[in-house]
């Protein structure tokens, strides 16, 4: 069997509902991955795994909201045969750490940090009472690395990512259960387009080595690589996307 492939396995997807999320569930179904998306928002899951299922993958939907431990127990029963957890749920509140409201910390470390942990920790009950191992793979970024201006509680809790990849690495490397990271740089997506058109952004842009964006494409191999069989001997690492950013001279 080509150890690329994803046939026979099952991979979810959190924050499924457009951007990383979604393009993730796209490769994974296309790699032969039968995928659950999760999401708070299901009627956008909806339109997104019938977008899957058109190009003859296999797609289902899931409502969860990783912030909240409840919503995660009901999820329970998806868990029972996932061999690959993407956990990319996540959101930035930005701004001056001076003025970050209390509100806003938590909701970005609920979510992006304790959402990744519940989630890992139910996906991983699950993957060692069925003994046959599994992958998980946290979406974390370079702001876990390195620092930039007024994103506080996102670069903590990316931070927190990388550090929690390890720690469960260790813990549960004896099941047979891989926990990498995915640690892009900046990528262009419809979101930011406005800024990386700026005088700003064209300043940000030359001080990445590439002299260019990421694309979303530009994360397919390397998220393939830790879904797949062809990482069996790789758990607690952390592979950057990010043009060479984080090598870049001071």
């Amino acid at each position: 069997m080509d150890r690329w492939s994803l046939n026979g396995k099952v991979a979810l997807v959190t924050g499924a509902s457009g951007g990383l999320g979604a393009h993730f569930a796209h490769v994974l179904a296309n790699a032969g991955a039968e995928v659950i998306i999760g999401a708070r928002r299901e009627d956008v899951l909806r339109g997104i795994a019938a977008s899957i299922v058109s190009g003859c993958g296999r797609c289902t939907t899931l409502a969860l909201d990783v912030s909240d431990s409840a919503s995660i127990a009901a999820a329970a029963p998806a868990l029972e045969n996932v061999d690959i957890l993407v956990n990319n749920a996540g959101i930035v509140r930005d701004g001056p750490a001076l003025n970050h409201a209390e509100a806003d910390w938590d909701a970005v470390i609920d979510t992006n940090l304790k959402g990744m942990f519940l989630m890992s920790q139910a996906a991983a009950c699950a993957m060692k009472a069925r003994g046959k191992g599994g992958a998980i793979i946290n979406i974390a970024s370079i702001l876990g690395l390195r620092q930039a201006g007024g994103v506080v509680s996102y670069a903590v809790s990316k931070s927190g990512a990388i550090q929690m990849t390890k720690a469960l690495a260790l813990e549960w490397a004896r099941f047979g259960i891989r926990v990498n990271a995915l640690a892009p740089g900046y990528l262009d997506t419809e979101l930011n387009r406005s800024f990386w058109e700026s005088e700003a952004g064209k300043a940000m842009l030359k001080r990445i080595p590439q002299r260019r964006l990421g694309a979303l494409e530009d994360l397919d191999g390397p998220l393939l690589l830790l879904a797949s069989d062809l990482s069996s001997y790789m758990t607690g690492s952390v592979i950057t996307v990010d043009g060479g950013h984080l090598v870049s001279s001071l």
